[in-house]
């Protein structure tokens, strides 16, 4: 093996200099569809109902594999078909509560957040945590005031770290 201290200074350099420099991307302006799309998602009523609708989607499935866990009281003296019977019926009981909880519970919280956000015209953590302290009162208020503080409390220790 011979080794030629000039081949490798050349092979060297030439690797260097074939390194492709990244090219420079164009700024793109939004098109006016983007544009539009963008307004209609900036709408507070659009965004509470999506996140109302998506959160009872995550409720019911909650709901579903909760329900499918919960052991009935008479198991031992219940057939296979009467256990599975009770597993449904409690799954659908599960999904159901669970889809108007996760769904009231979206809606308030992207409601209350979008309402700050436009009074306040900013875009940070307070915003959040308002509006976990508004939902959290809002679920808990049939409790009495100190439920419905203990859940603002709670909501909003909870926010702070969603963004």
């Amino acid at each position: 093996m011979s080794t030629n201290p000039e081949n490798e200074s050349q092979s060297a350099s030439s690797s260097s200099q074939d390194a492709p420099k990244p090219p420079f991307e164009q700024i793109r302006l939004p098109t006016v569809e983007e544009i539009r799309g963008q307004d209609i998602w900036n709408n507070c009523a659009v965004r509470s109902v999506v996140s109302g609708v998506m959160g009872g989607g995550l409720g019911l499935f909650m709901g579903m594999f909760l329900g499918a866990l919960e052991n009935p009281i008479m198991q031992d003296e219940m057939t296979g078909r009467q256990q599975f019977i009770y597993t449904a019926k409690q799954m659908g009981r599960k999904s159901w509560s669970s889809c108007k909880a996760f769904a009231v519970m979206g809606f308030v919280f992207s409601a209350a957040e979008c309402a700050i956000e436009k009074a306040r015209a900013k875009h940070d953590t307070t915003n959040t945590v308002v509006a976990g302290c508004v939902t959290g009162g809002t679920i808990s208020a049939r409790g009495g005031p100190k439920a419905a503080c203990a859940g603002c409390a709670g909501f909003a220790a909870f926010s702070t770290n969603t963004k």
